[in-house]
């Protein structure tokens, strides 16, 4: 028991300082909230928080696909590093 809790507290002491790395989804989540957060004064403003909108949408749905490709390549990097280990 005593050496669970020094585990736990020396675990908690190292990581104590670190926060996790924001994602790009993260911050495509901040800037969709700060774009319906505002308010536009006139038709002009209203229309480039519009624009914005549309474009952000298109930036959340491209970096899904990133997303998806970098998980594939990181599957098959996996499989030719197993089978360069399988060789040796």
């Amino acid at each position: 028991y005593h050496d669970f809790l020094d585990r736990v507290t020396r675990k908690f002491i190292v990581n104590e300082g670190d926060t996790p790395t924001p994602t790009i989804f993260s911050y495509i989540q901040s800037l969709g909230e700060a774009l319906a957060n505002m308010n536009p004064r006139t038709q002009t403003e209203s229309r480039r928080i519009a624009m914005a909108k549309i474009q952000l949408k298109e930036i959340r749905k491209r970096a899904r696909k990133l997303q998806e490709q970098v998980s594939v390549l990181e599957e098959k990097l996996n499989v030719l590093e197993e089978q360069k280990g399988d060789k040796k």
